[in-house]
This record gives C-alpha cells, structure tokens and sequence, in this order.
C-alpha cells in the first residue's frame, strides 16, 4: 500500500516559470519533501534571487535560463537535466502569461502568438521532452497549473483563457495517450492567486472586492493553497488519478 504522505524522496522535479510567484512556492515545497528540484525561467536575475533564498532555507536547486516556448531551449534544459540527474520523475508546466486585451477579435496577431506560446506551445514543448525520460523510467508525474479562466470567459483574458482550454485538453490527451507508460498527466486550475503575476486584479480594492464577492470562502487564493494540491498529484497518493483538472477556488465555479 501506498504511503499517505508527499514523500518525494530522491525524486528529480522540474517546475517551469519557479523562479517566483506559485512556481517558486511549489518548487520550495517539492525540495522540502526531499525532492532534487530543477527551476526554469527567462531572466537570470529572478532565478538568481530565488537560488539565494532557497540556499538560505538549506534547499539547494538548479536554475536555467530557458524561453519554453522556444524548442531548442527547452531541449538544451532537458538535455541538461538527462546529464546531470539522469532522469526526470516531475514536471510541473507552471509558466503563463497574459497581457490584458480587451478584445480578442481586435488583438494584435503577435500578442495572440505570445500568450500561446507561453501558456500552450510551452506545455506542450516541455512535455514532450518530459516523456522521453519518463518512458525511458516506466513512470513519471506531468501537472498542468491550468486556471478557472479555461472554463469561465473573463474580460481582459480572452487569449489567456483560449490557451488554458488548450493546456486543459492537453492534459486529457497526454493522459490516454501515457497511461500505459505509467505517466500520469493531471491538470490544476486555481481562481486568482495572490502573486507578483495577479497583481493588477487584487492590488485595485475595488477589483479585488469583487472578486472575493462571487468566492463562497470569501478570499482570493495563495500558493500554499494551490501547492498542496501539486504536491498530492506529484506523490504516490494520485497514481491512479490521470487526466483529471483539480479546480482550487474556493468554490467560485460551483
């Protein structure tokens, strides 16, 4: 029987977009539950400062300079992650992005290639060369960080909440397709998240009271909400969970 804990002992984790905000947090908590924790991101200085702050708690995590959206650096990173550790057992897609459009009919084509590159091109690169470690080890965990606004239109997101319903329908595709190589593809989708990325939305009060307003728990989320629900998929407890999307919103889509 499986252990009921998130024991991820010896465990090898990438988390895309973990040099802050949610990715950092579930990066953290992967590497206090004894994983070896890679982390991904555009900028050095971000990556760096997360470096600092995790060695100052005693975590030690490898950082990467790495675009998703881009295939031959998404390559390289996972190259280099065959290199050093060997394997893959975890990968967390949690970059995403959104540049607030009021209309997606009206957008410029580039912003649209932007935002999908990020949030579902990314994914699915990232994916793709997850898998042939994983196979290669007869098992693996993919978590999607997904968002409520794959299933709920909202203004200013129209783009975003195209490539989250495609990050969605990803993970149920790479989810039959995997389930005989034992690699579980899940997907988890949060409300708005107190973080640098959400800023605009719970910074405005008067922004931040409506929202609460259509939240039965009455509270925007933050990452220790989410991260607890990550960590569930990346243990032995969800083995027999695949293809799934977990919604962590305080019961604002119920």
């Amino acid at each position: 029987m499986t252990e009921m804990n998130f024991d991820l002992s010896g465990k090898v984790a990438l988390v895309t977009g973990g040099s802050r905000g949610l990715g950092k947090a579930i990066a953290l908590a992967m590497a206090e539950n004894g994983a070896h924790v890679v982390v991904c991101g555009r900028k050095q200085e971000n990556l760096d400062q997360a470096v600092g702050e995790f060695r100052k708690m005693d975590k030690d995590i490898v950082a990467s300079v790495t675009n998703v959206g881009k295939s031959d650096e998404v390559t390289a990173l996972f190259q280099a992650i065959e290199e050093r550790f060997g394997n893959l057992d975890i990968l967390v897609n949690n970059v995403g992005m959104n540049i607030l459009t009021p209309s997606v009919a009206d957008s410029d084509e580039r912003l649209w290639d932007k935002i999908i590159e990020t949030n579902l091109k990314g994914t699915y690169l990232a994916s793709g060369q997850a898998v042939k470690l994983m196979k290669k080890a007869g098992r693996g965990k993919i978590i999607n960080i997904s968002s409520i606004a794959a299933k709920k239109a909202a203004m200013g997101m129209g783009i975003y909440c195209v490539a989250k319903a495609g990050v969605e329908m990803l993970t149920r595709v790479l989810a039959v397709e995997l389930a005989q190589d034992k690699i579980n593809v899940n997907a988890v989708a949060p409300s708005v998240v107190r973080t640098q990325f959400s800023q605009p939305f719970w910074s405005n009060e008067g922004l931040l009271k409506e929202i609460t307003g259509t939240i039965p728990m009455g509270r925007i989320a933050e990452t220790e909400d989410v991260v607890g629900t990550v960590l569930f998929l990346a243990s032995g407890l969800s083995d027999f969970i695949t293809g799934e999307v977990i919604t962590v919103d305080g019961g604002s889509m119920a």
